[in-house]
């Protein structure tokens, strides 16, 4: 299911990614902020990684499996009405930015422009932010709101990497095809990190590997 090194990591140095991965998310996890406008933000003073994604693509459930905690991120019962940035705080050492859901059908027009316009204006002015998550959902065609927010994540100059949830319900030559099918398309956006982090929340899989990449980009 994918590769688990990323680019310029060897084994011994991944494993001892994974340990610290490890011992950070078994470290006290709180949510402790939640804006729906700019202008509630409070000065951020930890390094933050944002997840965004497709209503239903599975965020909270990859927050909940990363943090070790069922109930940390809830899923709105209805999607697209989640409207505010959730901040997570991770062991005093790094925060989440669980994004609001995009490109939900019966969302109205004025509200997709205004998630559009709020989300590029947090991504163009958080110094804090070290990168976005961008998640897809591995069963799904690619969709013009995800191009969309790839296009939009050049412009903020944020450097994003996609995780693709709900693997584990792929063969491994529908997962290997997929992959290579995103990969074509991340040669195409400036802002894309070049590596793919295959995920399922419910098998636990690439949780571990997620945790170790995390660690690294708040060490780095």
């Amino acid at each position: 299911m994918g590769e688990l090194l990323p680019p310029s990591v060897d084994d011994a140095e991944y494993q001892r990614l994974v340990e610290a991965g490890r011992v950070l998310f078994a470290q006290e996890t709180k949510f402790f902020f939640g804006a729906q406008r700019l202008n509630q933000l409070e000065p951020a003073t930890l390094p933050e990684v944002a997840f965004a994604g497709r209503s239903n693509v599975g965020k909270s459930s990859l927050i909940n499996a990363l943090t070790g905690r069922k109930m940390l991120a809830r899923a709105s019962s209805e999607p697209g009405r989640t409207k505010q940035l959730n901040f997570f705080n991770i062991g005093e050492k790094l925060v989440f930015v669980d994004m609001p859901g995009y490109g939900y059908a019966k969302a109205s027009k004025d509200v997709k422009s205004d998630w559009q316009k709020m989300m590029f204006a947090f991504l163009r002015g958080r110094p804090t932010l070290l990168r976005v998550m961008l998640l897809l959902d591995a069963r799904i065609e690619l969709k013009q709101s995800d191009h969309n927010i790839m296009d939009l994540l050049d412009r903020a100059a944020v450097t994003f990497q996609i995780v693709l949830t709900k693997a584990d319900q792929l063969s491994a030559a529908q997962l290997d095809k997929k992959q290579k099918e995103i990969s074509e398309v991340m040669k195409t956006h400036t802002a894309a990190y070049p590596f793919i982090r295959v995920t399922s929340s419910q098998k636990n899989i690439g949780i571990e590997e997620l945790r170790a990449d995390l660690v690294r980009l708040i060490q780095d």
